[in-house]
């Protein structure tokens, strides 16, 4: 759990300058590519939010055994962590090069 902890402030930055980065770009909003990335970059908002609720459960369950949605909610929150970011880096890197 501290190594978790200690990564919500890179990811809050990471996030913030992937939005800022989008803003200073002057995308075409009208792209599908581009609305695609605005969408993951609100999801991963969203798998932000609810990874920091997720994270004081964990906390809560430390000396218990843990039920087992919360490890399943974890690997879900991962997912798709990693399909935004990856997804929304891939599409910046695309739209940068046409």
């Amino acid at each position: 759990m501290a190594g978790v902890s200690r990564m919500h402030v890179p990811i809050r930055l990471g996030l913030a300058a992937l939005v800022a980065s989008g803003c200073v770009l002057e995308p075409n909003l009208d792209s599908p590519l581009t609305q695609t990335k605005m969408v993951l970059t609100a999801l991963l908002t969203v798998n932000g939010l609810q990874t920091t609720v997720s994270s004081r459960r964990l906390a809560d369950h430390s000396a218990a055994p843990l039920p087992p949605r919360l490890p399943a909610w974890g690997a879900t929150s991962g997912a798709i962590s990693q399909v935004g970011w990856w997804g929304a880096m891939a599409i910046g890197f695309w739209n940068a090069q046409r």
